[in-house]
């Protein structure tokens, strides 16, 4: 850790340890920039010269502070989730941190679910899992923010909701909300003159304002880890597989009761009671599906777990957590959802368990297909 350097776009500490912490520089930049006096972060040396924003995220309590900042301030919000791990993005208890501030929220990734699924009808879906948790907006909208087709949409929504305010976006990491926000910028002109401002006073967060023509501004925010989530037990390569780029393709599974489907050595699923039926996956296409019996499910497991079930991989199946068991009872078309990683569609009545890494969770909704 570099002590007591600071960068001088946003004010957040300079360190050289960690690439997905605020602060990151590399150490040969370090030293140049110590040279010239103009010292950045990778963050906003990136968007200086790239009009590049990379994530960065925050602890819990860096992460309450913004909130209580945010919800101080007089502006619009924009949440952006993933709609794929639509539970594993969402902030839990944002809506009692943004005051009287009305929220937007997209959802990003639309371009993963399968094309069969309507705007409309996940538009709607998404509204409803919105109010359940509390929150209220203003709207929901979809894009892919790799592609934003409806970028001008966005635009067009944010404008008319912020009414000459600024605008917050927020969002956990992983989501695709600097993505969209690198497209915001790129769709507008002056690129070059666009500069990171100070720090929250006090603290060592750091947030990036891209300038409106009204002298206000849309404020880009660090992401907060979810802790719930798959992603933070994988390595990057194990993420690639996990984290769809295309389409998914839904694979249907006839099961007799007492049968089990493991997704690759990170997650279990068994259909404990109930009449033979099909169930559906949706995971990322480079996810690979394994059934057995649920009476040899246990020694199936340790036997290939980091072979034949990878990821987790050989090297690191020992420091992956134990699979935890949540039972549930299943009365109507649900889905047994394993945050960061996807869901099984039960249509039911049937008793079955999802099992996911200690920390994750698994947890069912009405079924969003």
């Amino acid at each position: 850790m570099t002590e007591n350097l600071q960068c001088i776009g946003c004010g957040a500490t300079i360190q050289t340890e960690d690439k997905e912490k605020i602060g990151f520089t590399p150490k040969a930049a370090l030293e140049k920039g110590m040279e010239t006096g103009e010292l950045y972060c990778q963050r906003c040396f990136r968007l200086r010269h790239y009009n590049e924003i990379q994530d960065a995220s925050l602890t819990d309590d860096d992460f309450l502070k913004l909130l209580h900042e945010v919800g101080e301030s007089d502006s619009l919000i924009v949440n952006v989730v993933d709609i794929f791990d639509f539970n594993g993005s969402i902030i839990t208890g944002l809506h009692r941190f943004v005051g009287n501030n009305p929220i937007l929220l997209i959802g990003n990734k639309k371009d993963i679910l399968p094309k069969s699924l309507k705007v409309a009808r996940l538009t709607q879906w998404m509204k409803e899992r919105a109010n359940e948790l509390g929150l209220k907006p203003v709207d929901v909208l979809l894009t892919s923010a790799k592609k934003p087709e409806n970028l001008e949409e966005i635009l067009s929504s944010i404008e008319h909701y912020r009414n000459g305010k600024d605008v917050y976006v927020v969002g956990v990491t992983n989501v695709g909300k600097s993505t969209l926000i690198n497209k915001i910028i790129q769709s507008r002109a002056g690129l070059q003159e666009i500069i990171t401002t100070s720090r929250f006073p006090g603290t060592t967060l750091d947030k990036i304002e891209i300038p409106l023509d009204d002298g206000h501004f849309i404020i880009d925010t660090p992401g907060i880890i979810h802790r719930h989530q798959m992603a933070h037990y994988l390595g990057k390569k194990d993420l690639k597989i996990i984290a769809p780029q295309k389409e998914i393709k839904p694979k249907v599974y006839q099961l007799n009761a007492e049968q089990t489907l493991f997704l690759d050595g990170l997650a279990r699923f068994d259909f404990i009671k109930g009449d033979k039926q099909g169930f559906i996956c949706y995971v990322a296409n480079d996810v690979t599906i394994h059934r057995t019996k649920l009476a040899k499910a246990d020694e199936f497991y340790e036997k290939h777990k980091g072979g034949l079930l990878t990821p987790p991989r050989a090297d690191e199946r020992e420091h992956f957590p134990r699979l935890v068991r949540f039972e549930h009872s299943i009365k109507e078309k649900s889905d047994i959802v394993f945050a960061g990683l996807g869901w099984i569609s039960v249509k039911g009545p049937a008793i079955v368990a999802g099992w996911a890494p200690e920390g994750v969770d698994v947890l069912v909704r009405k079924s969003l297909i």
